[in-house]
């Protein structure tokens, strides 16, 4: 386990931004991460963890506290039966399912961070989300001092949210296991639109799980949703507003709003999210508002390739990213009645 004092976060953050921790644990194994915890917990200092850090907004003043990086390696495949540490790497970890010939996570292909990270967050994108294929979520409890075991049913999964999610405070994860399809080399099938008209197949539709991944990785990589440090599109946390989810009377009035702003001609997107419920693209909005590809002066600006994705062009500080933040919220609440919520995690500071 290794230890520093006064240790910069921002290179741990795909942002590139925030101040320094007062002490940096990274732990490689699951006992590691076990000590550090309870001796943050036993002392009552702040902790923070940090996995791939590509969810993490930190302040300027950095984090006064233990910043714990979970490191921890393991990959255990037994037929359909997948166990991640949380430190693996999300992105190779779906490479190596789609090698074995497993279906169920290849759509999930390029979005960067550690394993750990996907229950809190419920990941998902291009039609797939990890509630679908996780079994279990093996953590820490820090209430009970001890190891648990969480069946999926267990975990409230929901859109971009867990019990993980909703109280950060309680678990660790240390592992998730999942349980993928034996599809004989064939993708889950396709669900998201974009995806299967770049495939050319229906909706419904299998395709060979390799040729999936590699399409989404594309489209990633496109919107600049992929790693890339030479490429500033990329120095962000990918979609940095969730898609907003709206009653029926919420979703009449936003309608309304659309026509008065830009016509009766215009139909905003809408997807079904239960029953009461419609959910729009927060990329829309955000666009419509007059916030485009590029948008901003300063260091912090929207991507050149995505409205979703904020980004720091080089030199920017965390308080410039959330000033762009607040600004397209704010824009986009003004003109079509809709609240953004960021989906990465503040630390120390907010919108």
């Amino acid at each position: 386990m290794q230890e520093f004092h006064d240790a910069p976060l921002a290179p741990l953050t795909t942002f590139r931004l925030g101040g320094p921790a007062t002490r940096l644990v990274t732990a490689t194994t699951d006992d590691e991460v076990i000590t550090a915890v309870r001796e943050a917990d036993a002392t009552g200092t702040p902790l923070l963890i940090i996995g791939g850090g590509s969810n993490l907004v930190i302040s300027d003043k950095g984090f006064e506290g233990t910043a714990l990086r979970i490191a921890t390696t393991g990959f255990t495949l037994d037929g359909t039966d997948l166990e991640l540490a949380a430190g693996e790497n999300w992105s190779d970890a779906v490479a190596r399912t789609v090698e074995a010939g497993l279906a169920g996570i290849e759509c999930l292909a390029g979005i960067p961070g550690s394993a750990g990270a996907t229950p809190i967050q419920n990941v998902g994108a291009y039609g797939q989300e990890v509630s679908a294929t996780i079994t279990e979520v093996v953590a820490y409890d820090r209430r009970a001092d001890e190891v648990v075991t969480l069946p999926n049913e267990e975990c409230a999964f929901s859109y971009r949210h867990s019990r993980f999610k909703q109280d950060p405070a309680r678990h660790v994860v240390l592992r998730v296991r999942f349980r993928l399809e034996d599809a004989g080399g064939l993708s889950a099938p396709i669900k998201y639109p974009e995806t299967a008209r770049v495939l050319g197949v229906g909706a419904g539709d299998r395709v060979p799980a390799a040729t999936a991944r590699e399409t989404v990785l594309k489209l990633r990589a496109g919107k600049g949703m992929v790693l890339d440090p030479e490429d500033h599109d990329t120095w962000s946390a990918g979609s940095f507003f969730t898609n907003p989810i709206l009653t029926e009377a919420e979703h009449a009035a936003f309608l309304e709003r659309v026509a008065e702003r830009l016509g009766s001609d215009v139909v905003p997107p809408a997807f079904p999210a239960g029953e009461g419920f419609m959910k729009t693209s927060a990329a829309w909005l955000i666009d419509k508002a007059g916030y485009t590809k590029g948008y901003g002066a300063g260091a912090a600006r929207i991507s050149t390739k995505h409205t979703l994705a904020l980004t720091n062009r080089g030199g920017a500080t965390t308080e410039d990213l959330l000033a762009l933040a607040r600004e397209v919220r704010d824009g986009v609440r003004s003109a079509f009645g809709v609240t953004l919520v960021n989906e990465p995690v503040t630390v120390g500071c907010g919108l």
